[in-house]
């Protein structure tokens, strides 16, 4: 791997891959550390938080309603403010590229007294916001939006009555926002998931003292809380490490040659373990071992090894909205199985960082694989041959790192235009990649 500058990096194919690492803290969770932290009374101690510049995005935030950070390069002190301590901004709060920022802050933004205004890169002004706004709107906030439904957001909130609501779209954005927003409405607020998502707002909640309520329905699972619960700080808490960055490793270590890597406490909560159990049902060679809990949430280490994958596996539902992060990977691992991947239900993916599912086929039409484009998934059928080829990150991390692995089994060099975009979730990832590759 050649970097002749970080807008370019020229990838080449590797002759083994070994390596024995941690991983930065998961997204998701220190989103929500740095939030509830903010929120909690007392002061907490935050290490292992990941250095994704999203993450870094949500500390900015929180620091400009009034929080108190200080940043050391292995912990993040938080003085929490409480629920009733935020402050005003004095600026328009800027989320850079996180979806999950401005999702999750607006809702604890329509709970204050307060009119935030909230705005993200070009990328973030194109993704539908309406998901989030009707439900806080029924919560009695007032928002203002591009065309109804883009950012930037302007959002006077205050006074909010409980309510429940049944999410279009399996989202845990979505549902975290709502239980947030909850956090400052009078009476219990709910949410109805049909589908399951990613649990980790419910975790931390009770982590941080408030009670939350789960109740099976015949539509779903009920989630709900009561409104101005007090909320602990999080104390001494250590984030577990990305699963969906370690899907990029995972993945490169089953198509890649006289592989083994081991990955250490790595956040394996059942509701992201969708692609896991996709690459076992392949036959991918992934052993999870020394499982345990920490602050909640099962964390545990993994050792993949090169694999002949095989099957015949058509993805939708559930599953789907399981995975969705890690589809442009999976599409990647697709290329090299004995059989064939069908995704569909995925339209989510059209308004992503990026169109994902075009990103996704645009690049590996480059590198010369065939593969059929559904207006929600694609196909591919396998094994087929990589080759070496100039493609598009289209300013979207995952699609970066996701053909970065493809570049590691195709033949001749493969080289990553905008190739930065990998910080926005993983700032160390190719140099992670290139300490593993031979």
């Amino acid at each position: 791997m050649t970097n002749q500058n970080l807008s370019r990096i020229n990838i080449s194919p590797v002759k083994r891959l070994r390596g024995d690492f941690h991983l930065p803290g998961d997204k998701s969770i220190s989103h929500r550390s740095a939030m509830f932290a903010s929120l909690g009374q007392g002061t907490s101690f935050i290490r292992n938080y990941s250095s994704a510049r999203d993450c870094q995005n949500t500390l900015d935030c929180m620091e400009a309603l009034g929080v108190k950070i200080t940043r050391e390069p292995n912990l993040i002190t938080i003085e929490g403010v409480g629920l009733r301590g935020l402050q005003a901004p004095t600026k328009i709060l800027d989320v850079g590229n996180s979806g999950t920022t401005i999702r999750l802050l607006s809702g604890i933004l329509a709970g204050q007294s307060f009119t935030t205004e909230i705005t993200g890169d070009e990328s973030i002004q194109r993704r539908p916001m309406r998901r989030v706004i009707d439900p806080l709107r029924l919560l009695g906030a007032n928002i203002e939006a591009t065309n109804e439904s883009f950012a930037p957001l302007k959002i006077a909130g205050g006074n909010l009555q409980a309510i429940e609501y049944t999410p279009p779209v399996a989202s845990a954005q979505v549902k975290s926002c709502v239980l947030l927003a909850g956090l400052f409405a009078d009476g219990e607020t709910a949410v109805v998931e049909t589908t399951p998502t990613r649990n980790h707002t419910e975790i931390m909640l009770q982590e941080c003292g408030v009670p939350v309520k789960l109740q099976p329905t015949e539509a779903g699972m009920r989630i709900s809380l009561q409104g101005w619960s007090e909320m602990a700080a999080l104390g001494d808490y250590t984030v577990a490490g990305d699963l969906s960055s370690a899907a990029f490793f995972i993945a490169a270590a089953l198509i890649a040659p006289d592989a083994e890597l081991r990955i250490r406490h790595i956040g394996v909560n059942p509701s992201r373990n969708a692609l896991i159990n996709v690459l076992r049902q392949l036959g991918g060679q992934i052993s999870i071992e020394d499982e345990r809990l920490a602050h909640g949430e099962p964390v545990a280490d993994f050792v993949v090894r090169s694999s002949q994958l095989r099957g015949n596996l058509e993805l939708n539902g559930a599953v789907v909205a399981n995975l969705i992060d890690e589809i442009p990977i999976l599409a990647v691992v697709a290329t090299q199985i004995h059989g064939s991947l069908t995704i569909r239900e995925a339209k989510e993916l059209r308004v992503k960082e990026s169109d994902r599912i075009r990103s996704i086929v645009d690049n590996l039409q480059r590198m010369g694989i065939e593969v059929e484009e559904y207006d929600d998934g694609l196909r591919i059928a396998g094994p087929q041959k990589l080759q070496g080829a100039t493609v598009e990150s289209y300013g979207d991390h995952r699609i970066a790192m996701a053909f970065a692995v493809a570049g590691l089994v195709a033949e001749g060099e493969t080289e990553i235009k905008d190739a930065e975009a990998a910080a926005v979730s993983l700032p160390e990832f190719y140099d992670l990649l290139k300490n593993c590759g031979d």
